[in-house]
């Protein structure tokens, strides 16, 4: 049985995408009973996920460099062709978008298909990004979503949450919905609590951290006025940092923060790589992720994962994914949030308590359990 994966979603700077296909490639290579053809389109990024995920002492993984892009006119022509020159049994694309013209809708192909929807934010929100490309082009983009559901073979999502979103928005028929299936995504390792304990004096600086995009729907507004009050509710020194790049087309949170008086308290990382993502976690002495919606909510496993205590939204997979291992709050209440951020701040043993069910929860989430539904779900393609 040989395995397609589609590892053009690996850009230079990695995104969430980008470590999600990373991980899945490291753990599926370990099942020796597949052969993996793992697909780039940039030499650079291939060598570097080569090295990566030690898969060039894997015998049943390849690799192979092709001339063009997933969004490009040219994958839709050619890789159809290639699929069957390579005499792929399976091909799973970790993001939405698939070479239509491999897979007939309703019925089985040459070839059978696996595609994963993390989530279908903008046809849940259209406001959810207003100037991004996908607004621009909502029509074209819900149209492409919905062809993808009638041709994937099999839709992998991260949560129960984003498989009733899929099943709903992409008008999946009743008698397909067990194509939906739910593959929760691991943390990987490397995110571990500091190994020195955090600082007790009672005078440091208190370090609040938000992980992600500055997309409408992330809601920073909310994080930013919650911020300010907490800071007027107590006399602790308290610094915001997000991690991430600010974003050109929303300026609204810089703004933000200069009318609301905490601009010298809050600062952006910009582009944030592996090494520097968990010490900005292992630094920190609590995570607020205020989202509207997220179709897993990596940044707070993450979070747990290295110790930290996490305050979030009760939205989208958030509460799925938190279990009771942290403070879910309605993403617009702006006072509870700032209530919850210094009363975990100033409450150590509640502090403690929240870090203590946080490791318990991520523990759920592992990649080699991933891997393994992944691969099993591979097998059932191939064998149907």
């Amino acid at each position: 049985m040989r395995i397609a994966i589609d590892a053009r979603w690996i850009f230079p700077e990695i995104s969430g995408i980008g470590a999600y296909t990373r991980d899945l490639i490291r753990h599926l290579a370990t099942d020796a009973t597949c052969r993996y053809v793992l697909l780039f389109d940039n030499p650079d990024v291939l060598e570097r996920t080569v090295e990566e995920t030690g898969i060039a002492d894997c015998p049943h993984v390849d690799t192979l460099l092709l001339s063009y892009g997933v969004f490009s006119l040219r994958n839709q022509l050619l890789l159809r062709r290639q699929l069957l020159r390579s005499q792929v049994d399976v091909y799973h694309s970790t993001n939405y978008m698939i070479p239509f013209a491999a897979f007939p809708p309703h019925r089985a192909g040459a070839v059978r298909c696996v595609t994963t929807i993390h989530d279908v934010i903008p046809m849940i929100f259209t406001d959810h990004a207003p100037r991004s490309r996908k607004a621009r082009v909502y029509p074209l983009y819900r149209r492409l979503m919905c062809e993808v559901g009638r041709r994937a073979d099999t839709i992998v999502t991260d949560s129960e949450a984003s498989r009733r979103d899929i099943i709903t928005h992409l008008r999946i028929p009743p008698e397909y919905a067990e194509k939906v299936r739910v593959v929760y995504c691991g943390v990987s390792p490397r995110f571990q609590p500091p190994e020195q304990p955090p600082d007790t004096n009672p005078d440091r600086t208190r370090n609040i951290l938000y992980v992600g995009r500055c997309d409408p729907y992330k809601n920073i507004a909310t994080l930013l006025k919650a911020f300010a009050a907490a800071t007027q509710r107590t006399g602790m020194k308290m610094r915001l940092t997000l991690a991430g790049s600010p974003d050109p087309r929303y300026p609204e949170p810089q703004e933000l923060a200069r009318q609301l008086g905490i601009e010298s308290a809050v600062a952006w990382t910009g582009y944030v790589p592996d090494d520097m993502l968990v010490r900005l976690y292992q630094e920190s002495d609590l995570l607020v992720h205020p989202s509207r919606y997220e179709g897993f909510g990596l940044q707070v496993a993450e979070a747990m994962a290295c110790g930290v205590p996490v305050i979030c939204s009760n939205a989208g997979s958030l509460p799925e994914v938190a279990g009771d291992a942290t403070i879910l709050l309605d993403p617009d209440d702006v006072s509870g949030f700032a209530e919850a951020i210094v009363h975990v701040l100033s409450s150590p043993d509640d502090a403690r308590d929240l870090v203590r069910k946080g490791r318990r929860q991520v523990a759920r989430f592992t990649w080699q359990r991933a891997a393994a539904k992944m691969a099993q779900i591979y097998k059932e393609l191939a064998r149907g």
